[in-house]
C-alpha cells in the first residue's frame, strides 16, 4: 500500500509540473526588433502629422478603443478621436521618442519624448508650445502597431 501511495504522489507531481507551462524568454533580437517596429509606428505617425495634419494622423494611428488625454479630459474611442480631431488639421506638431520598450510578451510598447507645437496665436502670431508625450502602443491583430493611450 506504501509503494502505491508513493507511485501516486510521483504521478500527480509529474502531471502538475509537465502541466505548467514555461513561457519562453524573447532573445534580446527580438525584444529589439519589437522596438524598432514601435519606433518606426511613432516616426511614421510623426511624419504623416507633419505632412497630411494631426486629423489625419491621429486617425489613422489610434487604435479602436484608443484614448486621449487633453486638457485633464478623456477622448475615448475612435470615434471621440475623430470628433475631437475634426478641426485639428495643423502641421505644426512635430516629436520624436526618447525611449521606447515593449513587454515581453511582444504586443504592448510605450514610447515618451518631447514634441513641439508651432501654430498661430489668435492674433495670428506665430506661436510655440513645448511639452512631454507618453503613447502607449498595441499590437493588432495584422502584426500592426495602433496606439490605445496618448
Amino acid at each position: 500500500m506504501k509503494n502505491i501511495t508513493i507511485i501516486g504522489v510521483l504521478m500527480a507531481v509529474v502531471l502538475f509540473t509537465s502541466c505548467t507551462k514555461k513561457e519562453k524568454e524573447p532573445s534580446d533580437e527580438m525584444m529589439a526588433a519589437w522596438k524598432q517596429e514601435i519606433t518606426d509606428a511613432e516616426a511614421a505617425f510623426a511624419q504623416m502629422a507633419k505632412e497630411e495634419g494631426m486629423n489625419k494622423a491621429f486617425l489613422a494611428f489610434a487604435a479602436d478603443n484608443a484614448v486621449l488625454m487633453r486638457g485633464n479630459q478623456l477622448i475615448e474611442k475612435k470615434t471621440g478621436i475623430a470628433e475631437y480631431m475634426k478641426n485639428q488639421n495643423s502641421k505644426g506638431l512635430a516629436w520624436s521618442p526618447e525611449f521606447v520598450d515593449v513587454a515581453k510578451s511582444g504586443d504592448l510598447g510605450y514610447t515618451y519624448g518631447y514634441y513641439t507645437f508651432n501654430y498661430e496665436d489668435q492674433e495670428g502670431n506665430p506661436a510655440e508650445a513645448k511639452g512631454v508625450f507618453h503613447t502607449v502602443w498595441k499590437r493588432q491583430q495584422d502584426g500592426s502597431w495602433k496606439f490605445v493611450w496618448d
